[in-house]
């Protein structure tokens, strides 16, 4: 007698993924650490039974935000892919949420198959503390920045370039070259945010680049100096990294998405405090 039953087909899903950075010891598993990725296949192993391996988009360090992650992992299932998310999170805690899933070719890859990430890194400028802005910025109001001295520090980076200086020591990354595609400074009433984009970023690279071109926006560094110091690779005078609340993983960009922009294109909302209301750039 033939058997009918049809076996189940393996398939490929892809998440868009927020987290709150704050209580992760980042995104990569790491042994007897809270991280991501871990709590995302605990979730994905207890509905399938087994262990999965979950693939991202890119590793952000411990406190860092992700408004837009991208993940993917490979599952033998009648679940539609569209369902993962909902299904996923009735099992994940409250500071992680799958935005949206959908089914992927088996050749699409969450990593290898991006073109660009883009970070954003927001300080809060006022001098008066606001517990609604401590989660997700950087207190910085010693001394006013000047954003435009910022942005000028920031243009010449665009391109390819060999960023050394901003590498922290303990990168497996084989070189230090990237392609930095875009990079802006602008104020939100009293927070100010940068934004920078590549096809890739060096281990603790953002971090350490906000904490010196804030150097160059308060009168501390001047730009001349900043740009000797990336490009002659004079990583020793880089000795201190923004704070880790301010930074978020804003999006992913790839050629092929399955996902609608109001999904992942700008999922971090920004506080504007004062007189203003809250917005949505």
């Amino acid at each position: 007698m033939l058997n009918c039953h049809q076996p189940t087909p393996t398939y490929r899903v892809a998440l868009v993924i927020q987290y709150l950075g704050t209580h992760f010891h980042g995104w990569q598993r790491q042994l007897q650490l809270r991280t991501v990725q871990e709590e995302i296949e605990k979730a994905i192993s207890h509905v399938v039974g087994h262990p999965v391996t979950l693939y991202g988009a890119g590793r952000t360090d411990a406190g860092v935000h992700a408004a837009a992650q991208v993940a993917h992992f490979n599952v033998t299932s009648k679940i539609p892919a569209y369902k993962w998310a909902t299904i996923l999170n009735s099992y994940l805690p409250e500071d992680i949420l799958i935005r949206a899933s959908a089914e992927v070719s088996h050749h699409w890859h969450a990593r290898f198959s991006a073109t660009y990430r883009r970070y954003r890194y927001t300080l809060y400028t006022e001098e008066l503390p606001n517990l609604f802005a401590k989660p997700f910025s950087w207190h910085y109001y010693y001394v006013p920045l000047d954003e435009s001295l910022i942005q000028a520090a920031l243009k010449p980076l665009i391109g390819y370039h060999h960023l050394a200086a901003f590498r922290r020591s303990n990168s497996r990354r084989q070189h230090s070259w990237v392609e930095v595609q875009a990079a802006e400074c602008y104020r939100t009433g009293p927070f100010l945010q940068i934004e920078i984009q590549a096809d890739g970023f060096l281990y603790g690279m953002v971090r350490l680049l906000v904490g010196m071109v804030v150097q160059v926006g308060s009168g501390q560094r001047t730009l001349d100096n900043f740009i000797d110091l990336w490009k002659y690779q004079r990583r020793q005078e880089v000795k201190y990294a923004a704070p880790p609340q301010g930074l978020c993983l804003l999006r992913v960009g790839y050629p092929d998405f399955p996902f609608p922009p109001e999904i992942w294109f700008d999922a971090q909302p920004k506080l504007v405090f004062g007189h203003q209301s809250f917005v949505s750039r």
